[in-house]
């Protein structure tokens, strides 16, 4: 009798993502704010050093940031996959 073995095809993947506060980021791309679920663009235009912050958010509590993509304009589709992905509940 033949042993038999489920194997996967798809790759697996177990990456971790980059977790930040507001004040660290420094390379642009798509962010999910944890508590909220809220998705952030920020585009290289807006990490421009001397120049006046494109975001601004005030809050009592602080903000944790999962970058999602490097790519800013990553689609709303790719994005809510990959916080499936992570446990992230997407609020948008």
């Amino acid at each position: 009798m033949a042993s038999e073995r489920n194997t996967s095809v798809l790759p697996e993947s177990r990456s971790s993502l980059l977790e930040l506060s507001w004040e660290d980021i420094n390379e642009a791309g798509a962010y999910v704010e944890k508590g909220s679920g809220d998705l952030y663009r920020i585009p290289q235009e807006a990490l421009v050093r001397g120049g006046s912050p494109l975001i601004m958010k005030e809050s009592r509590g602080a903000s944790r940031l999962v970058q999602i993509s490097k790519n800013p304009f990553v689609t709303d589709f790719e994005a809510r996959h990959r916080c499936a992905q992570h446990n992230i509940e997407p609020n948008f």
